[in-house]
């Protein structure tokens, strides 16, 4: 036995003491990860003895479900197409008091789980982000991704608040009370949008760990379009300012028809006033009726914002109402 082994042994001992009163579930969600899935289970299993590791189908075309199956993983499917979808049905079936995220293609460092488990728990958190770090090779995290990353969590940030640097992570423990508290709507990819603007925007407590980002094994084929996908979280982002964020919504589009209603207008205006007709009526209606509807706009805004609060008052009751991690 060489000495790495003795401390990957060492450390998997601390953890099943340290946690052993905790009901851990790690949860894996896989399309196609065969090449990967065994050395997930294996990893998981070796951070966190104790914990029970879900593995969770997506109408895989190859063997994903026999070797996860093999590599002592609880095996479950979930027809419905999309890693929303998976994480809905996870987080409606599993019971636990505390939940591991955690991409099934083997790029996450399952050493830094016991770190995160421990932060989570110390500090009465509901949820603790693995924030990727190349580990060696910048080809690990491919450039457009973190261009697009950064991009995305930047206007996440300026919206909801800039608590989290990486916002597409698909590393996260979660608290057991905002796993049962989550709506889950999210179809695919963007998931994650969902899970970081639902802890922002109910002012979780909630922190980030540094974790190392790896290449993916040989035969492992990444899922994720960097354009497609990228314009679904970003359609994503709108649609929660819309939602969460109605007042600031409608106010941007209440503006843009307030600029456009005097460009259009300010002429007319003053060639009347100059010469006290208006040669321009096509122009004059539509300068009006933009400003009447920036004023419609900003009435949608201020009524929705008033029922948006009601809505989060009802979310914060429906999470106070879940215990949390500490006893």
């Amino acid at each position: 036995m060489n000495f790495e082994t003795n401390v990957t042994t060492t450390a998997a001992t601390a953890a099943a003491g340290e946690f052993a009163g905790y009901r851990i579930a790690v949860l894996v969600p896989c399309y196609n990860e065969e090449a990967a899935i065994a050395t997930v289970v294996r990893d998981f299993k070796a951070a966190l003895p104790d914990a029970a590791i879900y593995v969770y189908d997506n109408n895989s075309k190859d063997r994903t479900t026999e070797v996860a199956r093999a590599a002592g993983a609880i095996v479950r499917r979930e027809p419905l197409q999309g890693k929303g979808n998976v994480m809905r049905r996870m987080f409606a079936d599993v019971e636990a008091d505390i939940y591991l995220m955690v991409d099934g293609d083997a790029t996450y460092h399952a050493p830094s789980a016991p770190a995160m488990v421990r932060l989570l728990i110390e500090n009465s958190l509901d949820m603790v982000n693995g924030a990727r770090v190349d580990a060696g090779q910048k080809e690990n995290y491919r450039r457009g991704h973190r261009f697009g990353n950064k991009m995305l969590t930047g206007i996440v940030a300026q919206i909801f608040g800039d608590r989290i640097g990486d916002m597409l992570s698909g590393y996260r423990v979660l608290s057991r009370r905002y796993v049962k508290s989550f709506p889950a709507l999210a179809q695919g990819f963007e998931t994650e949008t969902e899970l970081t603007v639902h802890a922002l925007q109910l002012r979780m407590p909630i922190g980030e760990v540094e974790t190392p980002y790896g290449a993916r094994p040989e035969g492992s084929v990444s899922k994720l379009s960097t354009y497609k996908d990228g314009w679904k979280i970003l359609k994503m982002i709108l649609k929660l300012i819309r939602e969460e964020r109605p007042l600031f919504f409608f106010s941007v589009i209440a503006a843009a028809f307030a600029f456009f209603s005097l460009a259009f207008g300010t002429p007319v205006l003053l060639t009347y006033l100059d010469t006290g007709l208006v040669p321009r009526l096509p122009t004059a209606i539509l300068a009006m009726g933009l400003m009447i509807l920036a004023f419609l706009s900003m009435t949608c805004g201020l009524i929705l914002d008033t029922v948006t609060r009601g809505r989060m008052e009802v979310k914060r009751l429906t999470y106070l109402g879940i215990p949390g991690p500490l006893r």
